[in-house]
C-alpha cells in the first residue's frame, strides 16, 4: 500500500519493514474500492518512506537509514530516478531525524533490499499523478505523455517540470496511468554502474559530517581516559588544567574527566595537564595468553566422529579487532534542562534517543537526534557510547559540547571485534565429508560499559560456556555444502571488554576457519580446491560465481616459488560471493597479496559501481584481519593506539590487481555489504598456506 498525504505539493509514502495496514487518519475515497492512490494520510510519516516532489523541481526523500560510505543514498537515487524518469542531480536523499516508532536501524547489509520495493512504488505512483496532472492541464490522454528528465512531455513537444504540477498533482486521488514500478526490462538507470551522487561533495570538502557542523556555542571536548579497560577515577587535580587559556569547563563522567575548551589544540593541552589517579580495570591481571586459554576452554567438545571416517582438524585463533572507521567518533551535544538536542552519525537512531533520554533523565519526547552523515562504520556506529556521554558531559558542563573521541581512544576504549577460538573436525570416507561440526568459543558480548557480572557476581570474571546452536552460519544453516551430518555449538568467556558488531558480523571468522578446512579436506583426499568445491556445493549460483573467479584469475596457472593461489566462497543475505587470491609469500613473515578476483550474485545489483567498491573494501578487511590487522591485550590494556600500531592495510598492502564480476540476474536485491569479508579472508589464508606450506592458525599471522 502506498499513500497520499495531506501537503500542498506532491507527497506519497510507504511504509517500512511490514505489510501494510491501514494507516492512522487514513480514509479511502467514499464508495470506491481501496487502492494506493485512494489512501489519503493526514498523520505523521513516522513509520513510512517519504517522497516529495518540490515546486524548485527537486524529489526529495528523507531516508531513515544511515549514508555511511557504503552509497546507500545513491542507490536510493537511482531507484528513484529510474521510476520517476527523473534526473539523478534533481533528486534529494537527505538523512532523517530519529523518530518515535518504525525502523531505521542501518545494518545486516538490508538497507538496499529493503528500500528496493518502496522506493520505487512511491517514484511510480508519483510519476502516475504526475502525467495526469499535466493530461488535465493540456486536455490531452494521459497514454499519450512521456516522462523525461523530471518533466512531462506532450507528443507536440509542449513540457513542463515536475515541479510546477506538484501542486495540481497533489490532488489526484486517481491517476489515469499506470502506477506500477517498472520491469526490470526497462530500467534504464538501475543496474548502470554510477559515480556516487556525493562524490564531489566529499573529495572537495562540502559533505558535512559531525566534526564539521558548527551549533551554536557548541565548544570542543575531549575525556582523559583510564590506561586500561574499566579502570575507574580516584581522584583529579584539575587546578592547572581549568587555569589554561581557553578552558571553559572540567566535569568527571563515567569514562573519566572531560575537558570543554575553544579548541581541540586547547582541549588535548588541558586534558594532558589533568593529575589523574586511576584505579586499575577488572582484566589488569590478564594478557593475551590468558584470554587465549579461556577461549580454548571454553569451546564445547565436538563428540564422536562416525565410525570409519578420517579427520581432518583444526583449532583457529582471532584477535579482537577495532573498527578504526577514517572519521573518529565525534558527536555534538546540547542537553537543557527540559530538552536536548544531539548530533551524531548514527546506525541505530531511535535506540540512541532512547539511551540518551534515559540518561540525561528526560522523556524521549524531549530528545532529539539529528542523524549525520558517517566517515566509515563497518558496525561501529551501532552503538552510541560518543552520543551519550557527549550528553551527559553538556548536562554535566550546563552548556552545548563537540566531543571528540581521539583515535586511540577509540582503539583502546573503543567496541571491538570479539577474540574467538573454533575447533572443526571434517569425516571423510569413501572420498567424501560425511560429517561437519564446528564448535566454537568467544567473549560475551554482554558487557554494557559500566562492567559485566558474571554468574558468581564477579566484575570480569569467566563463566563456564554453556551448549548452545551455533551463533554463525555453519554450513548446515545456509546448506553451503553437501557434507552429510553438519553439527556446531558455541561456548563464550565474560570479560569485561567493550564488543561490537563488526563487518560481517560471525561470518568474518567462523566462515573463515570452515574454507581454510575445506582446502585441507581437499589436500587430504588429493583434490583441487576449486574441484572438490564443484563436486559439494549445493547451490548453482555458488558455484557459478566460483567458476567465475576460477576462469577470469587462470586457477592453476604456474606461478615462481613462495607465491600461490588461494579460494574461498560464501553465501548469506540472499547473496553469494566467491574470492580468488594470489599472494607473494616469498618473504613468509612480509606477504603480499598480489591479486584479487571476485564474483558476486547479489540478485540486481542496484549501482554496480557502488557493488564493486564494497567487494574492493571486502578485500582489504581480508587481507588485513587475516595478515596483520588485530589487537593485544596487555595486562588489561589495549597495546595498540593508532594506525601505526594498529596495522590495517595501507596502499603498499592493497593487491596490484583487482577485479570485481557482478553477475546478472533480475532477482531483487539481496544483501552486499558485509558479503565479502569471510570469502576475502578464506582466500588469503588459503593462498598464504599453499605458499608457505604451512596450516595457519593465528590471525591475524603476526600475533
Amino acid at each position: 500500500m502506498v499513500y497520499s498525504l495531506a501537503a500542498s505539493t506532491l507527497t506519497v509514502a510507504a511504509p517500512l519493514g511490514c505489510d501494510a495496514a491501514p494507516a492512522e487518519g487514513a480514509e479511502p475515497t467514499a464508495g470506491a474500492p481501496r487502492r494506493p492512490s485512494d489512501v489519503l494520510v493526514t498523520g505523521a510519516d513516522e513509520e513510512m518512506l517519504v517522497l516529495e516532489v518540490t515546486e524548485a523541481n527537486k524529489v526529495v526523500v528523507r531516508l531513515p537509514r544511515v549514508e555511511v560510505g557504503q552509497g546507500v543514498t545513491t542507490a536510493v537515487a537511482m531507484m528513484i530516478a529510474e521510476e520517476l524518469d527523473a534526473r539523478l542531480a534533481d533528486v534529494d536523499i537527505p538523512l532523517a531525524d530519529a523518530r518515535a516508532k518504525g525502523s531505521q536501524f542501518t545494518g545486516g547489509s538490508s538497507s538496499v533490499s529493503s528500500l528496493y520495493g518502496p522506493a520505487r512504488e512511491l517514484a511510480a505512483l508519483a510519476r502516475a499523478k504526475l502525467v495526469t496532472a499535466a493530461a488535465r492541464r493540456w486536455h490531452l490522454p494521459a497514454r499519450f505523455l512521456r516522462t523525461h528528465h523530471t518533466r512531462v512531455i506532450a507528443p507536440d513537444g509542449r513540457s513542463a517540470t515536475f515541479g510546477s504540477l506538484t501542486a495540481s498533482a497533489a490532488r489526484i486521488t486517481r491517476p489515469t496511468v499506470s502506477s506500477r514500478p517498472k520491469p526490470a526490462s526497462r530500467h534504464r538507470v538501475i543496474g548502470r554502474p554510477t559515480t556516487r551522487i556525493d562524490a564531489r561533495d566529499i573529495v572537495t570538502g562540502k559533505a558535512k559530517y559531525a566534526g564539521d557542523l558548527a551549533v551554536a556555542e557548541a565548544k570542543p571536548t575531549v575525556v582523559a581516559r583510564p590506561p586500561t579497560l574499566g579502570g575507574k577515577l580516584v581522584s583529579v587535580d584539575s587546578r592547572a588544567a581549568r587555569a589554561m587559556p581557553g578552558v571553559h569547563a572540567v566535569v568527571n563522567v563515567a569514562g573519566g574527566v572531560a575537558v570543554v575548551a575553544e579548541s581541540f589544540h586547547h582541549a588535548f593541552q588541558a586534558r594532558d595537564a589533568l593529575r589523574i589517579t586511576w584505579a586499575p580495570g577488572p582484566l589488569v591481571s590478564l594478557s593475551d595468553a590468558a584470554i587465549r586459554s579461556r577461549l580454548r576452554a571454553a569451546v564445547p567438545r565436538l563428540g564422536n566422529p562416525p565410525r570409519g571416517s578420517a579427520q581432518t582438524e583444526g583449532e583457529f585463533e582471532f584477535a579482537f579487532v577495532s573498527h578504526a572507521p577514517m572519521e573518529v567518533l565525534t558527536a555534538v551535544a546540547d542537553v537543557r534542562a527540559d530538552r536536548a538536542e544531539i548530533w551524531f552519525s548514527s546506525q541505530t537512531p531511535m535506540d540512541a534517543r532512547e539511551s540518551i533520554a534515559s540518561a540525561v533523565k528526560l522523556p524521549a519526547a524531549k530528545v532529539k537526534v539529528h542523524v549525520i552523515r558517517g566517515g566509515g562504520s563497518f558496525g561501529r556506529r551501532l552503538n552510541h557510547d560518543a552520543a551519550i556521554e557527549a550528553a551527559l558531559i553538556s548536562k554535566a558542563a550546563r552548556r552545548p559540547v563537540k566531543l571528540m573521541w581521539s583515535r586511540a581512544d577509540d582503539i583502546r576504549h573503543g567496541r571491538m571485534r570479539p577474540a574467538s577460538h573454533h575447533r572443526i573436525r571434517a569425516s571423510h570416507a569413501r572420498g567424501r565429508v560425511v560429517a561437519f561440526t564446528h564448535a566454537m568459543a568467544s567473549v560475551s558480548e554482554s558487557y554494557d560499559g559500566q562492567g559485566v557480572l558474571s554468574a558468581q557476581g564477579r566484575a570480569g570474571s569467566a563463566v563456564t560456556p554453556a551448549v548452545a546452536p551455533a551463533a554463525g552460519p555453519l554450513p548446515s544453516d545456509s546448506g553451503l555444502y553437501n557434507f552429510g551430518r553438519v553439527s556446531g555449538n558455541t561456548g563464550s568467556v565474560e570479560l569485561a571488554i567493550p564488543l561490537g558488531a563488526w563487518r560481517s558480523v560471525d561470518s568474518g571468522t567462523m566462515r573463515t576457519a570452515e574454507e581454510i578446512v575445506v582446502d585441507e579436506v581437499a589436500r587430504s583426499l588429493g583434490k583441487d580446491p576449486i574441484a572438490f568445491r564443484r563436486t559439494t556445493l549445493r547451490n548453482k549460483a555458488v558455484k557459478a560465481v566460483l567458476d567465475k573467479v576460477a576462469d577470469a584469475g587462470d586457477w592453476g596457472r604456474t606461478l615462481p616459488a613462495g607465491q600461490a593461489q588461494g579460494v574461498a566462497v560464501h553465501e548469506e543475505y540472499g547473496s553469494c560471493v566467491a574470492c580468488l587470491v594470489e599472494i607473494d609469500a616469498t618473504d613468509p613473515k612480509d606477504p603480499r597479496v598480489t591479486k584479487v578476483v571476485m564474483a558476486a550474485d547479489v540478485g540486481t545489483a542496484v549501482n554496480p559501481r557502488g557493488l564493486e567498491a564494497q567487494l574492493m573494501g571486502t578485500a582489504i578487511d581480508g587481507i588485513s584481519t587475516v595478515l596483520q590487522a588485530g589487537l593485544h591485550i596487555d595486562r588489561g590494556a589495549v597495546r595498540e593506539s593508532s594506525y601505526a600500531d594498529f596495522h590495517y592495510a595501507r596502499q603498499r598492502h592493497a593487491p596490484l590487481r583487482f577485479e570485481a564480476h557482478i553477475m546478472p540476474s533480475r532477482r531483487e536485491p539481496g544483501g552486499a555489504g558485509e558479503l565479502g569479508v569471510p570469502a576475502a579472508a578464506g582466500a588469503v589464508a588459503n593462498a598464504y598456506a599453499r605458499a608457505t606450506g604451512s596450516r595457519p592458525r593465528r590471525f591475524p599471522l603476526n600475533f
